[in-house]
Parts: C-alpha cells; structure tokens; sequence
C-alpha cells in the first residue's frame, strides 16, 4: 500500500488547519504558500473534506476554511480513507464478506489481515491534535 499525494496532502492540510486557531477561517491559497503545494490541487482537496463535512467553508473577504470539529476528532486513519479509499493491502479483505474464493485455503490470508490490522490501528490511534503537538514541541 502506499499513500498518494491525496491523502498526505489532505493530513496537512488538516494539521494545517489545526494550526491557525480553532474556529480561524484560512484562505486555500495561504496553506499552499505555507505548505509549498498547488493552489489547485489543495482546492480538489478541501472540496473532498468539505463534502464529507470536516471542513466548513465560509465566502467573503475574511472567508476561507475551518475545521467542523476539534483537531482531536479527525484521526489520521478518516481523513485517508476519505481519501485513499480502502487502506487494505489486498483487495479481498475490502468487502464485508471475503468474496474471494480461495479465502478458505489461502495460505497467506491471515498475514494480510494482520498487515491491514496493524496499518488501522497506527492510523486510527494518530488524530490531527497528536500531529498539532508533537510539531509545536519540535519548535521548543
């Protein structure tokens, strides 16, 4: 598995977000300048973390983007499958019910169910508050 420009760019956005004070309306085109990122590209973002309600827009002058929640709402792991899709390792373990038809027999089956339990549970116990902290103590 490996995570696309998508997902790391929407994690930082979001600690970006977190960053400017809670509630703080932030205009696209600051983050890009302080995240060295495309304008753009961060707008087909945020579209993506508005639609599903952890961001909320706000129009006008003073407009700009806020986080809907808290920073320690938004786990590393939501904001990825939001926009990574599934964060399996192999396609099979991706429906509710195994479909695949050698389930039964595969030998290797239970090492990807551990892979995948093991990459859920790094990215499910990380919110955007841990991130927000851990990078305002490596300024001290």
């Amino acid at each position: 598995m490996k995570i696309s420009t998508r997902g790391r760019y929407a994690v930082r956005l979001m600690l970006d977000l977190a960053a400017q004070g809670e509630g703080k309306c932030v205009a696209v085109k600051e983050i890009a300048a302080r995240q060295g990122l495309s304008e753009k590209y961060l707008e087909q973002i945020i579209s993506i973390l508005n639609k599903a309600g952890y961001v909320k827009s706000v129009r006008g002058a003073q407009g700009g983007y806020y986080l809907t929640k808290d920073p320690s709402e938004y786990t590393v792991g939501m904001i990825l499958r939001l926009t990574e899709g599934s964060l399996n390792p192999v396609a099979c373990l991706d429906d509710e019910v195994n479909q695949c038809e050698r389930c039964d027999t595969c030998e290797t089956l239970e090492l990807w169910k551990k892979l995948s339990d093991a990459i859920n549970a790094v990215v499910d116990s990380v919110t955007i508050a841990d991130l927000k902290e851990r990078k305002e103590n490596e300024k001290k």
